[in-house]
């Protein structure tokens, strides 16, 4: 998960990101960072500027940590955590560099585990995506089944399609000139040119 607050941190002089930036590089790579629709400000989130996707080159650092509990519960141990720092150290003029912080559970005894646990972060724009088109395309929210068996199968149903609907539309901006039938059948492709001849409306006429 990624960190959002710089906490203190057992036995440091050290908060949570000033610890780590002070360990040495342990590994780099690049990945890709997706482009960023602008988005304007709403009630609780923030305004995002647009973003053109880019191939990053991060420095890698690690370094295992203990997290003390919080003041109301004084009466608990640290947290023993693994914390990932990932930085780009040259991003391009006029451009926020990439910086992560982030937490994991998971054993680090490697700069290859370090790496694994970033490449597995990097799916989040994949999963992110997935569920926006569960919730904007599907309309899995308003679902209002009388059973929670009802709504479990509709939701499962839902979630192959919106897989189906993302690797459409992955194929359709990267290769477009792929032909129909990879996806669909005969029985489809005649159903969509139905669909689509009725939805199309005539030219408008004047005498």
């Amino acid at each position: 998960m990624r960190a959002q607050h710089d906490r203190n941190i057992n036995e440091s002089p050290f908060k949570l990101f000033a610890a780590i930036r002070e360990t040495r590089v342990q590994s780099r790579v690049s990945v890709n960072v997706p482009q960023q629709s602008a988005r304007p400000k709403k009630s609780k989130q923030k305004a995002k500027a647009a973003r053109p996707g880019r191939r990053a080159e991060l420095a890698l650092r690690h370094l295992a940590i203990q997290l003390p509990a919080p003041s109301y519960y004084h009466d608990k141990e640290p947290v023993e955590i693994q914390l990932i720092h990932a930085l780009e150290e040259n991003p391009p003029q006029g451009t926020k560099a990439v910086e992560w912080f982030l937490l994991t559970t998971i054993k680090i005894e490697s700069a290859k585990d370090i790496e694994k646990c970033l490449r597995w972060y990097t799916l989040r724009w994949r999963i992110e995506d997935w569920h926006r088109v569960l919730k904007s395309g599907c309309k899995i929210d308003d679902l209002a089944h009388e059973t929670a068996e009802r709504l479990r199968r509709a939701i499962g149903i839902n979630l192959v399609i919106a897989w189906r609907i993302m690797l459409m539309t992955l194929l359709g901006r990267e290769t477009p000139e792929l032909p129909a039938e990879i996806l669909f059948s005969d029985v489809e492709l005649r159903t969509l040119h139905a669909y689509a001849k009725k939805k199309i409306k005539p030219p408008f006429v004047t005498r």
